[in-house]
This record gives structure tokens, sequence and C-alpha cells, in this order.
């Protein structure tokens, strides 16, 4: 007696302030892929890779946690670009060490590239199994494709 196969795994893509506007904000930066066009290739990709792939966005610190700690609670696997909160945020550093199932950080610029100092540290790589940076749209992919590797 054979079982039907079980429904794809979920994962979350979460991104952190101002990645809504990709595609406005400092393309010679961020790309010129939007945001509205990174949410359906990563759906796409996710797809392709027999996951199922919910993409969020938000400027807003404690939402974002909130997020990490249903993902923690669910044993959700997460894809984090976390923007500015990636350099600083101790709640965010708390809320990825709870995770219980993998974390890919990713990140369209390379932060250890780029000029400012402060960029140069992240809070979320010690709770990562893989950190992919400086690709650009094409990195969340990567990242995806890390992810599912990373997967029981």
């Amino acid at each position: 007696m054979s079982s039907a196969p079980g429904p794809d795994p979920r994962v979350l893509v979460l991104n952190g302030p101002n990645l809504g506007r990709l595609g406005r904000r400092q393309p010679e930066i961020y790309g010129s892929t939007t945001y509205a066009a990174l949410v359906t290739a990563c759906v796409e990709w996710g797809r392709e890779l027999g996951l199922d792939v919910e993409v969020r966005q938000t400027n807003h610190e404690g939402e974002l946690l909130d997020w990490l700690n249903t993902a923690a609670d669910a044993a959700t696997p997460v894809v984090l670009n976390a923007g500015a909160w990636t350099h600083y945020s101790l709640a965010l550093y708390d809320a990825c060490a709870q995770l219980t199932a993998p974390l890919v950080e990713v990140h369209l610029s390379d932060p250890a590239q780029r000029p400012e100092e402060f960029r140069h540290h992240s809070v979320v790589t010690p709770h990562a199994v893989a950190v992919i940076a400086g690709k650009g749209a094409d990195g969340y992919r990567e990242a995806l494709e890390r992810l599912t590797s990373s997967l029981p």
C-alpha cells in the first residue's frame, strides 16, 4: 500500500525594511528587479524545488519578529533578508537564535564589500546555515536551493 506524497514543505521568505521599494531604491546597488517580480520569482523557484514559498516584507521590526517567532514554533524554514536590521538588531539576533528549522541569510548586495563599516557585521549570520550575498535577485534562488539541501 503506497501513500500519496505529502504537501510541499512550507518556506518563508522574509524581507525587512525598504525591500518593498526594490527597482526604485538605489538600483545601482540593489538592481532593477521590482519587489513584485522578486515575489513572483521566489514562488516559482520554490515550486521548481518542491517548496511552498510564502514571501513577506515589512518596514516594522516587531512584525518581522512575530513572523520569526511563528516560524520557530512551527519549525518553518526561513530565507531572511533583514535589510538594515541585519547589522544592529539584538531582538532579531534573539529571534533567529530560537529558529528550529534551517535559516539562510540573503542580501542583494554584498554588505562586506560596501563602504559603510556598520554593514560589515550581521546578527543573523551566527544562526544561518548559509549566507548568500552580492548576487542580486538571483541570490534568492540560490538561498532557496541551499535551504532545500538543508531540509531532512
